[in-house]
């Protein structure tokens, strides 16, 4: 007879995934970020439950002023993205292209590298249930032609999407992915050979690009319990002419001046600027933290293009839709620096002229807050003295 330990695991959804063992469990075990059961993350413990009550946090999601603010009000301009448009080589040797959330197609130095691919309609281990995409996704993933390395940030839902990596798992594509998530890809069909599995620090050569998997400040976790065995992280990619970084999720942490000293500076970041709230601020960024982030990758002064990621595709936290979009572009231009605001689907060249309109603003519900300045969108402006 079958234990009921293995009946519970028959039950268990595909998209959970499988847990770390045998030599992979070893090899985490062994890891310097490993420690007391789980990783850790860098400069000391990061809260990873919400701070709030349940109750608490319940009344900020359902409130019925501001819950319909955090979808869009109408439809989103998708750009109608080609496999045309994305098989003419980039004029620079560099182009990304946004799909949505974090989501990013990159063509750099003659290869192509896909980060957090997520195609599927939800974020969620159910297709009836769980947060839906707010817009369609720009062109079908077998249009995207051939990938070289498809680079996974950790293994939460909104990055790591079960139906999407078994259509990729059909390809030759490479994975490049933190320590202990090959165990979900194996499981999902990807033969262990595809797999490059890393720790924080270290690096792979695929082709001619060099991929470093670099500290975030998250967690990670798909199942019922949540046992902080696979690793979350960010990644530097550097060709033979550019340099790329892809924050993945993560709270703002001094670490971010180290990455940018060991692999940058960089052409293009992609940086997480959306889901965040004060129930979880250690492991999210806020706009202004993550254009702080975005300087500290650079040495601290305005350098290379900033495109804000985890935004606009799916509604996970309870401010506004719109609000990371508008809220970076007045810290970036604010700062000096120079922010790419593509549609969904507009590819780009960091060296060429940067997508500049806020194209949320037609299909967006108001903002009640301010940011330092007082723009359109603001409801209720301050007050004169």
């Amino acid at each position: 007879m079958r234990s009921s330990g293995s009946g519970i695991r028959a039950l268990r959804p595909a998209a959970f995934g499988a847990d770390p063992g045998g030599e992979r469990l070893a090899r985490i075990r062994r890891s310097p970020h490993f420690k007391d059961g789980v990783f850790q993350n860098p400069g000391g413990a990061a809260r990873t439950r919400p701070s709030g009550s349940t109750l608490d946090i319940a009344k900020v999601f359902l409130d019925k002023d501001t819950r319909p603010l955090r979808s869009p009000k109408g439809t989103v301009p998708v750009h109608p993205t080609t496999f045309a448009d994305l098989a003419k080589p980039p004029a620079t040797g560099l182009r990304l292209t946004w799909m949505g959330h974090s989501s990013v197609l990159a063509e750099i130095d003659g290869h192509r590298v896909l980060f957090d691919p997520v195609w599927g309609e939800r974020c969620s281990p159910f297709p009836f249930a769980g947060p839906k995409r707010l817009h369609p996704v720009p062109l079908p993933l077998a249009a995207l032609g051939e990938v070289d390395v498809v680079v996974i940030s950790h293994d939460h839902y909104d990055h790591l999407d079960l139906p999407t990596i078994k259509a990729l798992a059909g390809t030759d594509t490479v994975f490049a992915v933190p320590l202990g998530v090959g165990a979900h890809l194996e499981h999902w069909g990807v033969s262990p050979d595809r797999l490059r599995e890393l720790d924080w620090h270290e690096s792979t050569r695929i082709g001619g690009l060099t991929l470093t998997a670099t500290p975030a400040r998250h967690f990670c976790g798909r199942g019922l319990r949540n046992t902080q065995h696979t690793l979350w992280a960010s990644w530097a990619v550097a060709g033979e002419e550019h340099r790329i970084y892809h924050s993945g999720d993560t709270g703002y942490f001094e670490g971010f001046k180290d990455i940018g000293a060991a692999h940058g500076p960089f052409d293009a970041t992609m940086i997480q600027i959306g889901a965040y709230s004060e129930f979880w601020t250690d492991i999210h960024m806020t706009p202004e933290e993550g254009l702080r982030a975005h300087l500290d990758l650079q040495g601290g002064a305005p350098h290379g293009a900033l495109l804000p990621i985890h935004w606009g595709t799916f509604n996970l936290a309870p401010h506004p839709w719109a609000e990371p979009g508008e809220w970076t572009k007045e810290a970036a231009e604010e700062a000096g620096q120079a922010v790419a605001l593509p549609r969904p689907g507009e590819p780009f060249e960091p060296a060429g002229k940067l997508p500049a309109e806020a194209w949320w603003r037609g299909v967006s519900g108001e903002l009640r807050r301010t940011w330092r300045s007082v723009g359109v969108f603001v409801a209720e402006p301050p007050k004169r003295g």
